[in-house]
């Protein structure tokens, strides 16, 4: 079972969390950071990030996350993970944003009603940086 500490930690004004060499689920709630309470829930097969009992990130499978901010404009992070991974984040309902990859934009995409906005990435143990930006 992994340390509750190494689940989420902080890194400057950037969150990191997320284990996805974990075998059996492991959370850590009631992590305190900026006036936020977050909870990540993590393991091999999904990870998952709330702040203040709210939807922020999932991916499946599990991921590997660090240096993730997101304000009202740009969410950014880097994420590792050991296969083909979706990714869901919460942002403003039926709103464009523009999305890189590596700093390559590889498209405009629109949330749905519920603000969710859903990518897709090759990992295979790679790391990739994300930057979501409103249009």
């Amino acid at each position: 079972m992994a340390s509750e500490e190494n689940l989420i930690s902080v890194s400057g004004s950037r969150l990191n969390f997320g284990d996805y060499d974990l075998t059996s689920k492991a959370k850590k709630p009631d992590f305190e950071f900026n006036g936020d309470i977050y909870k990540v829930k993590t393991y091999h097969d999904i990870t998952k990030l709330e702040k203040n009992e709210m939807f922020v990130y999932e991916s499946v499978p599990g991921t590997k996350v660090s240096n993730f901010s997101a304000s009202s404009t740009e969410t950014e992070f880097q994420v590792e993970g050991y296969e083909d991974t979706q990714i869901t984040l919460e942002l403003e309902a039926e709103t464009e944003y523009d999305v890189f990859v590596d700093d390559e934009n590889i498209g405009r995409m629109k949330t749905n009603f519920g603000g969710k906005l859903v990518i897709s990435l090759e990992l295979g143990f790679a790391v990739k940086s994300v930057r979501i930006v409103k249009a």
